[in-house]
C-alpha cells in the first residue's frame, strides 16, 4: 500500500471493521493501544448532548456533527493531531476528545469550534469518536447509549450527510470557488 492514499488503508492507519453496520476501529501505530480511536455514526443527538452538558464521564467521546465533515481524512487528521497533542502534553482543551473537535476548526477559538463542529440538539447525523478504552466495552457502550441506525464510517456515507452550504460558511468559502480570475472553475468543495 502507498501511505496516504485516500481509498486504501495505509500501513499506519488500517481499518478493522466490526460486523456490518458497526463502528470502526483504527490502529494508529506507533501509538500505544490505549490511544487507538474508535468511530461510529449515529442519528441521535439530544440525549448525548445532555450527557455532555451534565459532565457525565461515561460519555467522554468526541461528538461531531457529520454534516460539516468533508472526508474520513478530515476526521482522521483531527484525531491524529489531538493524539499528538495528548502525548506531547500540549492539549489546548480539556481532554483528547474535545481536542479532536477543536482540531477540526480552521481557527484557534475553542468555543467557536464546538459551535461549528460539535453536537447540538438539532444535530441529525452524528460522528462519535472514542480514543482509548477496550474495543468491546466501547462498542457495547455505544450500542446501548446511542439511538439511531449505526452506519459505517465510509466516504459514501459521509458524502450523503455533507451540507456543502454549511461547509462553505464554516470555512468562509464563497460560492464562486477560489475567487480568482477562473471563478467557479477552482472549486474548493467537490459537490459531485
Amino acid at each position: 500500500n502507498i501511505p496516504g492514499k485516500a481509498d486504501e488503508p495505509s500501513q499506519t492507519c488500517s481499518p478493522q471493521q466490526w460486523p456490518s453496520s458497526k463502528p470502526s476501529t483504527w490502529s494508529t501505530s506507533p501509538r500505544p493501544p490505549s490511544t487507538s480511536p474508535y468511530t461510529a455514526m449515529s442519528k441521535n443527538a439530544p440525549f448525548l448532548q445532555q450527557q455532555l452538558l451534565a459532565g457525565n464521564t461515561d460519555f467522554e467521546y468526541a461528538f461531531i456533527d457529520a454534516s460539516v465533515i468533508v472526508s474520513r481524512i478530515h476526521v482522521l487528521s483531527a484525531v491524529y493531531r489531538a493524539i499528538n497533542a495528548l502525548h506531547s502534553h500540549r492539549l489546548r482543551s480539556r481532554n483528547v476528545h474535545s481536542e479532536i473537535v477543536f482540531s477540526l476548526s480552521p481557527n484557534n477559538n475553542i468555543a467557536e469550534s464546538f459551535r461549528r463542529f460539535g453536537i447540538t440538539a438539532t444535530t441529525e447525523n452524528l460522528l462519535v469518536v472514542k480514543v482509548g478504552g477496550d474495543r468491546e466495552e466501547v462498542r457495547s457502550h455505544l450500542e446501548g447509549a446511542v439511538e439511531g441506525e449505526a452506519v459505517g464510517f465510509e466516504e459514501g456515507v459521509l458524502k450523503g450527510m455533507l451540507d456543502v452550504g454549511r461547509v462553505r460558511k464554516v470555512y468562509k468559502l464563497n460560492s464562486g470557488g477560489g475567487g480568482g480570475k477562473k471563478g467557479s472553475e477552482n472549486r474548493v468543495v467537490n459537490e459531485e
